[in-house]
């Protein structure tokens, strides 16, 4: 997957207007609403989680619940707030019981992430749990594997795999240390990218 050069969108807003009222694939019928993203859409620091739970389905806001509050703690631990960041998923449905999303279901919803990240152009970008990770660096490396580490994901941005904030809540807590130096680890990224010289590209950031 990769930032598309020329979006089919003529704004941001044009872009979530479309997405709002999405018909793709099934999630459609089963939906409350869609979750399309939040936060700053010229944002440096992008977050791309796995897809909605009953809470976000109810409000439209992705991270809201239990696992919402842990990624607001870990922003808030590297001095940032919600207001600082983007935060989108990979797919924008709550798929039924919160299940797995499946393979038609992120194809669909694929055009809609590749596009925010377009617009966006965030200099780093911060994977939340398996889906998103393989989906943006195209692995079947998990997450245990990757997380922490930084790639490269198009031409400029750095991409920082970590644990899903649910993972991190199903096992009580126990490997919060690892999110919270992984997050470090997309601090000093941020530092080092702004100190990088500009290259007048993008729109955001």
């Amino acid at each position: 997957m990769s930032i598309s050069a020329a979006s089919p969108y003529a704004s941001f807003a044009d872009l979530e207007r479309e997405a709002l009222a999405c018909v793709r694939c099934p999630l459609a019928t089963t939906r409350t609403q869609v979750v399309f993203g939040a936060g700053n859409p010229d944002a440096d620091l992008m977050f791309v989680g796995e897809g909605p739970g009953e809470q976000e389905d109810r409000t439209g806001v992705p991270f809201v619940g239990r696992a919402g509050q842990l990624l607001t703690t870990l922003i808030e631990g590297i001095g940032l707030t919600r207001a600082d960041v983007y935060i989108a998923n990979v797919v924008k449905c709550r798929p039924p019981g919160n299940c797995d999303p499946l393979p038609l279901e992120i194809e669909s919803c694929r055009p809609y992430l590749e596009a925010q990240l377009g617009f966006i152009r965030p200099r780093v970008v911060v994977t939340l749990g398996n889906f998103a990770t393989k989906l943006l660096l195209e692995t079947k490396v998990g997450i245990t594997k990757l997380r922490g580490q930084e790639f490269t994901y198009g031409d400029d941005i750095v991409l920082i795999p970590t644990l899903h904030p649910s993972a991190v809540l199903r096992t009580g807590g126990t490997n919060i240390a690892d999110s919270r130096a992984d997050f470090v680890v997309a601090k000093r990224a941020l530092a080092r990218t702004a100190a990088a010289p500009a290259d007048g590209s993008g729109a955001g950031g």
